[in-house]
């Protein structure tokens, strides 16, 4: 098991932070400041600055499938209303979150205040499938399927489950429909059978790195990793106004979900497919030389995807939902086994680690 913090930073101000169990904590101002400030590392790192002189991913709808998106100043005018899937106690929209999840990978796709998305000028819809990390959820299927006739260009699923032939058909009606679907690997910590909907054929699966750009420990070697980008300690935004630090692959999720964002809003005419293949193709390649088990085809490089001359890809390469890879190489439609389970949908948060203060929990 590995715990994680919550945080209650909207207090933080006033030198005061309030736990679950009521008990007070003095926290000078500048704790939460430099949490904040320190975990957008992935800034500088994926030169978001310089991208966003290029576009900021405006008119790109991102479906986040996660725990709902709550309200936060750094995401005004950027959430749809969108649906809960699952029903309870939220807004039936799903602009609220009682986890936090979420809202992280909310403001790590397009955020636009102290922390800074990738896309901030993309428009989040979000979809409710779970409230937590432990929810048995029929939500996940129908979040997908709605996320696809919304007109969502990208979908964020932070996440891992179990497979199931309803799963792998929403995600196969997704990449017919031309939507560029991301997910993570995994991290070490979780059952290593909760392997999709990334190791489905066509799907961007995303492993993690650290701030000196190695394989993190958290995440997951596998034969599907595509893509590796910034997973430990990075900060975004959470419900309230308040801010969030966690360490995990669905951070390196949601930041390939921006990326993506950014190269449908640059080059609207490429093809699902086609914008796969660019972010691949111009990846920075760590490890072993093309494709291996820790970066995929490489860390990647958005300001390179961008800008780049990337040729197209060879017509046997761009078959609708074969996963196109770096150089024109396959993606991770040849490298997938078969399913690994059915029934009942687990969702399970991907993101783990620790949080800078306040309510204790446990994530295994």
């Amino acid at each position: 098991m590995i715990r994680t913090w919550r945080v209650a930073l909207r207090n933080a101000a006033a030198g005061v932070v309030v736990g679950a169990l009521a008990v007070l904590m003095a926290t000078p101002t500048p704790a939460w400041a430099d949490a904040v400030r320190d975990g957008q590392w992935y800034v500088d790192f994926l030169q978001l600055r310089q991208a966003h002189q290029i576009t900021k991913g405006k008119g790109v709808i991102v479906a986040v499938v996660d725990t709902g998106v709550g309200q936060h100043p750094d995401l005004s005018g950027n959430v749809l209303p969108g649906q809960d899937m699952i029903g309870g106690f939220s807004a039936p929209d799903g602009r609220y979150d009682m986890d936090g999840h979420g809202t992280a990978m909310a403001g790590l796709v397009g955020a636009h205040g102290r922390v800074l998305g990738v896309a901030p000028e993309a428009t989040i819809l979000p979809l409710k499938e779970r409230s937590g990390s432990r929810q048995f959820t029929a939500g996940l299927v129908p979040a997908i399927n709605l996320a696809v006739s919304s007109g969502a260009k990208v979908i964020c699923l932070a996440l891992g489950t179990k497979g199931s032939p309803q799963l792998e058909d929403s995600i196969n009606r997704a990449l017919a429909a031309d939507v560029v679907v991301i997910a993570g690997v995994g991290n070490t910590n979780l059952d290593p059978t909760l392997r999709y909907p990334a190791a489905y054929p066509g799907v961007v699966a995303v492993g993690g790195i650290d701030s000196s750009g190695r394989h993190a420990d958290i995440s997951v070697r596998s034969d599907v990793v595509m893509l590796a980008a910034p997973s430990d300690a990075v900060s975004s935004t959470a419900p309230d106004g308040e801010y969030w630090l966690g360490t995990g692959t669905s951070n390196s999720t949601a930041l390939v979900a921006g990326a993506a964002a950014l190269v449908r809003a640059k080059f609207p005419e490429l093809s699902a497919d086609e914008v796969i293949h660019r972010l691949t193709y111009t990846a920075d390649d760590k490890g072993p030389s093309g494709r291996d088990d820790q970066y995929g085809y490489g860390v990647v490089n958005i300001v390179k995807a961008l800008t780049a001359d990337v040729p197209p890809l060879t017509p046997s390469a761009s078959t609708p939902g074969a996963g196109p890879g770096a150089k024109g190489q396959p993606g991770n439609g040849g490298l997938v086994g078969a399913l690994v389970g059915v029934g009942a949908l687990v969702g399970v948060l991907v993101v783990v680690g620790v949080l800078v203060v306040s309510r204790r929990r446990r994530n295994s």
